[in-house]
């Protein structure tokens, strides 16, 4: 099994790239979701770690932002009690996976919490600042000071382009991403 890394800035179209490689994808970010959204021991180990910021369940990303916004140490102890789950939740995809030829991690703390291995591919998705900035400011829940605290526990970009084997130039256009795709593909199989 080839395990493809999908790296690049917040809101750079990782997802959307992964989805358009046509093989199972795991995407860290709507795992996270789900557990907000259904596990009730992630809430119980977040309302004993927080407990001025996470009352409620289903968990929803206000009382999130809260907690990070509150205190820098707070995003770290998200981090710690999420990271764990993710990381059974992937061991249960890979293994599910485990006779597909290709699958795709959308992870976006890959390299910084050590999961890729040394045989992974890594794929860089580049889009231009002003799109990127664009499209986050048409999330739902976007605030700069939280897309800020996120972005001081990443890599710099820099170091994860220079990691990959293979760039993509994202224009948010499928035509252009495929074509991408398809020619990384032709080189790997």
């Amino acid at each position: 099994m080839i395990k493809i890394g999908i790296l690049g800035d917040i809101g750079s179209g990782k997802s959307f790239v992964a989805k358009n490689f046509g093989y199972p994808v795991f995407n860290a970010d709507y795992e996270v979701y789900k557990l907000y959204k259904k596990d009730k021991k992630i809430f119980n180990k977040l309302k004993k770690k927080l407990p001025k910021h996470i009352s409620l369940f289903p968990i929803d990303k206000k009382q999130i932002f809260n907690a990070i916004l509150a205190n820098k140490s707070n995003l770290k102890k998200i981090v710690k009690v999420v990271h764990q789950q993710i990381g059974k939740k992937m061991r249960l995809f890979l293994n599910k996976n485990k006779n597909k030829k290709i699958v795709i991690l959308d992870i976006p703390l890959l390299l910084e919490n050590k999961i890729n291995s040394k045989r992974d591919i890594l794929i860089f998705i580049d889009s231009k600042k002003s799109d990127i900035l664009k499209r986050l400011k048409n999330r739902k829940n976007y605030n700069q000071k939280i897309l800020n605290k996120f972005k001081k526990i990443q890599l710099p970009l820099d170091y994860k382009r220079k990691k990959s084997q293979f760039i993509i130039k994202n224009k948010f256009t499928k035509k252009s991403v495929k074509l991408s795709i398809k020619n990384i593909l032709k080189e790997i199989l």
